[in-house]
């Protein structure tokens, strides 16, 4: 599905989120790359980001990208840091900025539908 289908469609950023988090970090682990992991959080995160920018505008988007990648290091925190299970952070972290993603880009507006 090209980036441009992508966004005529109500296709939800969230899952674009939820993918770039959850099978980055299951690809790294998985296979022992972690570029590879990263490969899919970089092409999952720009992908959302088109649809972020095209919905809802540059603010939005940077926001969005923000909570993103502030997802992504901490469930390193969460992971490291805390001691807690790796895939619990990443879990933890996926349906937090998935939901937030969700309620914010993916769902309609009073004034009109999404993009």
């Amino acid at each position: 599905m090209s980036t441009a289908a992508l966004v005529r469609t109500r296709f939800p950023s969230a899952v674009l989120v939820a993918v770039g988090l959850a099978a980055g970090f299951g690809i790294a682990q998985g296979t022992g790359i972690r570029a590879l992991g990263g490969a899919v959080f970089a092409a999952a995160g720009l992908a959302a980001g088109v649809l972020w920018l095209r919905r809802r505008g540059p603010a939005t988007a940077v926001a969005l990208a923000a909570l993103y990648v502030g997802a992504f290091v901490l469930a390193h925190v969460l992971a490291i840091g805390v001691g807690m299970s790796a895939w619990l952070a990443v879990s933890l972290v996926t349906l937090a900025a998935a939901g937030v993603t969700f309620g914010v880009a993916d769902t309609a507006r009073p004034g009109g539908p999404v993009a």
